[in-house]
């Protein structure tokens, strides 16, 4: 999995990457609804201040929004599992990732 820096894709990619991703995700938050460009706003803040990347997996050839910490969590484990390494305890499935930390 790679990060895609948001100065590689145009405006009009990066706009359809982050309603991909709400859409995906939903806006219901529970107790009250949040539009859809409430959320779009909310995540394009947090890709500008760096704490959501954007990444690709090239083996699944699937772009998603990731917290700083899920992409961490990921090379971490990856590397571990190139060295050999299959103690990936506290590690669970990337496949289904935790993206409830975007808000």
């Amino acid at each position: 999995m790679i990060e895609i820096p948001l100065d590689r894709l145009s405006p009009e990619i990066l706009k359809a990457v982050i309603e991909e991703f709400v859409l995906r995700e939903g806006t219901d938050y529970g107790a009250s609804e949040t539009s859809m460009g409430s959320k779009i706003a909310q995540v394009r803040r947090q890709l500008d201040s760096g704490d959501v990347l954007i990444t690709f997996d090239p083996v699944t050839e699937n772009c998603t929004l990731l917290t700083r910490h899920q992409f961490t969590r990921y090379v971490v484990a990856q590397q571990s599992a190139s060295q050999g390494d299959d103690s990936n305890e506290g590690y669970s499935q990337m496949g289904g990732q935790d993206t409830q930390g975007i808000d």
